[in-house]
């Protein structure tokens, strides 16, 4: 049921398979989609009780199976950038593979990689996400986040973000992106070309595209280990494994493909099976990169509770 609340498009008991790559069946008891990040701010404040979840692509995002009770607002229709010769600030909903083209046009050079990698903006900074040799804290000056928890807007420079691999200040407290400015280099759009070229021909020999769905990278490459955690899950004898529907990706072993009607218990299995196999045969504990969003069965808690090495 669509319906209208202050002029802010929401939906009930939503289906959400078709906004999460992985293309798990889940049902959203509420759907905002707000026009503009300020519509966002006041969906937190009249939630402050029950706060939101903020979506945008649904890549590295598992939906639970039994329920989603927090209401879930989706960013799609925040993605405004505005272009200052090198410098651009962008909203939080853009999708990374729109502003990789639009970085092209302008001859300005540094989202190369993001051609390559199904996310918005909010996702990308959230995880500091990156790819061959690029990450997209590389060319930011500053973060506008939604401190939901006090209530006011903040400015914070690169420095104040905390960005590491796979981790930002958005993982830490309870900051949500608005919208960043970035400074880009100027580059010959050929050359510019070419970068995302090699990027998307990497990502379609190593990686499966969406027609197979998947949730992007499952696990972080381990610190201080010689392997990747991908070829730590080949080794393991786990390339091509099918089991409850999924299936380890035979290109990639750090990708599981929903093959069938895969739901988050039989992931969630999955991803269990995968960490504990690596960790009998190389004493390595691995930690995914997914986040878990909703309700989850008294198995899937003591699951996640390992997984998060809790």
């Amino acid at each position: 049921m669509i319906c209208s609340q202050n002029d802010i498009k929401f939906y009930e008991d939503f289906y959400l398979t078709n906004y999460n790559t992985l293309k798990i069946k889940a049902i959203a008891k509420r759907f905002y989609i707000p026009d503009n990040y300020g519509e966002m701010i006041s969906l937190f404040k009249k939630h402050k009780d029950n706060t939101p979840i903020v979506l945008g692509n649904g890549s590295n995002v598992l939906f639970s199976s039994i329920k989603i009770e927090r209401p879930i607002i989706y960013t799609g229709l925040i993605d405004n950038v505005n272009f200052s010769g090198s410098n651009l600030e962008v909203e939080t909903g853009i999708k990374t593979q729109t502003l990789s083209k639009l970085a092209l046009e302008k001859e300005l050079s540094g989202f190369e990689f993001l051609i390559g990698i199904p996310a918005t903006l909010g996702g990308a900074i959230y995880m500091n996400a990156g790819a061959k040799g690029q990450t997209i804290s590389d060319n930011i000056v500053s973060c506008k986040v939604y401190d939901w928890e006090n209530n006011k807007v903040l400015n914070l420079q690169k420095e104040e973000m905390n960005f590491s691999y796979r981790h930002s200040i958005l993982k830490e407290k309870p900051y949500i992106l608005l919208s960043a400015k970035f400074k880009l280099n100027k580059m010959p759009s050929e050359d510019i070309k070419a970068k995302m070229d090699e990027n998307l021909i990497f990502r379609k020999n190593r990686q499966p595209n969406l027609s197979l769905p998947n949730a992007g990278s499952v696990f972080k490459n381990p610190e201080n280990c010689e392997l990747s955690a991908g070829a730590l899950i080949d080794k393991c004898d786990l390339r091509g494994y099918k089991a409850n529907n999924c299936e380890v990706y035979s290109n990639h072993c750090n990708f599981i493909i929903n093959s069938g009607n895969a739901n988050s218990i039989d992931y969630t299995n999955m991803v269990f099976e995968i960490y504990s196999k690596v960790k009998e045969k190389f004493n390595v504990e691995l930690t995914p990169e997914i986040e878990y969003i909703g309700e989850m069965t008294k198995g899937e808690k003591e699951k996640w509770k390992i997984l998060r090495h809790q």
